[in-house]
């Protein structure tokens, strides 16, 4: 078999941010003001603030307006929900993104659902995630890494009518949404977790196979049908040694092993993880257009 074909998330999302640049900057020209995207990072997590910042550096590079709110790891349930119900009511914010995971003793589902649904550019709004989950309804928005995962499978796949999808993972960021995801695409889908029997067996079985479970390597060659289009959302620190930092990324897919398995795999990094960015853009572009109605 030939290698894998390399799904450059990296080029894709650059293509989605020109045309979201090209589109805000029509806004613009048309006397309509600029999307505004609010994040709001609690405490001090390392990677948290690596991604806000990423987030709003993303946002610059378009002409969206971004505007950062930091609380301290100390902020109680209810400062965090005034902070929210501030942004909710400003008319300048058109996204708010709260920033995950939360530190402990803060509930994140009551945060996430008092985001105004029409400012939940993350999808993680209870209604949005029951709309996504229901024939026949549509949510405002869709969460923005399952999303850039479909966007990657459907650039080779268009059609999913009847193919096998395999989800590994069943957060509520990734897993769950991907599979109800994959589900609207007409795919049989099967999610798998620590529970499931024959893991690997269920595994070879797909034609798609998303890997969102958070463990380095795991998914390894013989655990992918050949052809099979695999998509590897994790992003895992391993030591390292020889790099200068002490450590590489890698995903939940052992790459150099899989790429002589699959027909398609994402790279870690430049997969999933630009795409997700690009997603958010798109969802705060769609936000000011509903405030424009």
């Amino acid at each position: 078999m030939m290698p894998a074909q390399i799904l450059d998330g990296a080029a894709m999302a650059e293509k989605i941010r020109q045309q979201i640049a090209q589109e805000v900057a029509q806004r613009l020209a048309e006397g309509k003001p600029a999307p505004g995207l609010a994040t709001v990072l609690v405490g001090d997590n390392p990677a948290s603030q690596v991604y806000v910042k990423s987030k709003h550096k993303a946002c610059q590079q378009v002409g969206i307006r971004s505007m950062g709110y930091e609380l301290p790891a100390t902020a109680s349930q209810q400062e965090v929900m005034d902070l929210v119900k501030r942004l909710n009511d400003d008319p300048a914010v058109n996204g708010i993104l709260v920033q995950l995971p939360l530190p402990s003793g803060l509930d994140e589902e009551k945060v996430l659902g008092a985001i105004s649904i029409e400012k939940d550019v993350d999808g993680f709004h209870p209604i949005n995630i029951g709309r996504l989950a229901q024939k026949g309804r549509e949510p405002l928005f869709v969460p923005c890494t399952p999303a850039g995962c479909m966007v990657l499978i459907e650039s080779v796949l268009p059609d999913l009518n009847g193919a096998n999808a395999v989800v590994l993972g069943r957060s509520n960021i990734v897993g769950m949404p991907v599979a109800l995801l994959l589900v609207r695409a007409n795919a049989t889908v099967t999610i798998c977790h620590s529970r499931t029997r024959n893991l690997k067996e269920v595994c070879r079985s797909a034609d798609v196979l998303v890997a969102a479970v958070g463990r380095a390597e795991m998914v390894r060659g013989d655990w992918v049908k050949p052809g099979a289009v695999v998509i590897d959302v994790g992003i895992n620190r391993v030591e390292d040694a020889t790099q200068p930092r002490g450590y590489r990324l890698v995903g939940d897919v052992a790459f150099d092993e899989v790429k002589e398995v699959a027909g398609w795999l994402t790279p870690v990094p430049g997969g999933v993880g630009p795409m997700t960015i690009a997603m958010l853009l798109q969802n705060t572009l769609r936000a000011a257009r509903l405030s424009d109605v």
